[in-house]
């Protein structure tokens, strides 16, 4: 079995909440939050894909 990852579980974790904010959002019919949400959500995505692509080359 392999070991869980704790800190890429997290940072998963983190962008599920961040687009389910977008929904929220949604139903408050706030334009802001939802361009709030959204560029948080894949800002944090991102800098989870940069943090496995650099632990993949230095592996």
């Amino acid at each position: 079995m392999k070991n869980i990852d704790v800190p890429m579980l997290l940072l998963a974790l983190l962008v599920i909440i961040m687009f389910s904010g977008v929904s929220f959002a949604i139903a408050l019919r706030s334009i802001w939050f939802i361009l709030l949400f959204l560029i948080l959500g894949f800002g944090t995505m991102g800098y989870g894909l940069s943090l496995k692509r650099k632990r993949k080359s230095d592996a």
